[in-house]
């Protein structure tokens, strides 16, 4: 009897047509979220910051040129936190999504340059927030701490 090894389901199987980062802010026991803005896609839902990475970047270039471009700050991006695969049926395409812990200076100021708004929200509390579907299994693991954040940093 031949026992061959079952494919992959094609979201797994297929490379990712676009890779998208997002940063774990963290500032007094809470991480920024962000609410995109009325007339987007997928208006007024909230994400983490962050975008597509580029032809030739690589992921963490591509999240500190986002959160410049976002939020007018300077990022130094620290551990990868996690690592998804999603498909919106209205576009079609499979996206890697990658979540990077960043750190910023205290005392930086936030610019709001692309967004709704913006909170400083209690883990505990994000799933309070209406996410986008690609980051709801991340932010469950976050609301129970099942993702390790270093908050000293």
């Amino acid at each position: 009897m031949n026992v061959a090894t079952p494919p992959l389901a094609p979201e797994r199987s297929r490379k990712p047509e676009l890779t998208v980062v997002a940063a774990v802010i963290l500032r007094d026991s809470k991480i920024l979220i962000c609410q995109r803005r009325r007339d987007d896609s997928h208006a007024l839902q909230w994400e983490f910051p962050g975008g597509k990475v580029e032809s030739g970047e690589i992921p963490q270039d591509a999240l500190a040129r986002e959160l410049r471009e976002e939020l007018a700050i300077e990022a130094t991006i620290g551990k990868e936190l996690f690592r998804t695969r999603h498909r919106y049926r209205e576009y079609g395409q499979i996206l890697e999504l990658i979540f990077f812990q960043a750190n910023i200076d205290r005392s930086t100021p936030l610019q709001n340059l692309v967004f709704e708004g913006f909170e400083w929200a209690d883990p505990a509390t994000l799933q309070k927030y209406d996410f986008l579907q690609a980051d709801q299994q991340f932010v469950a693991l976050l609301a129970t701490r099942a993702i390790p954040l270093d908050w000293t940093s």
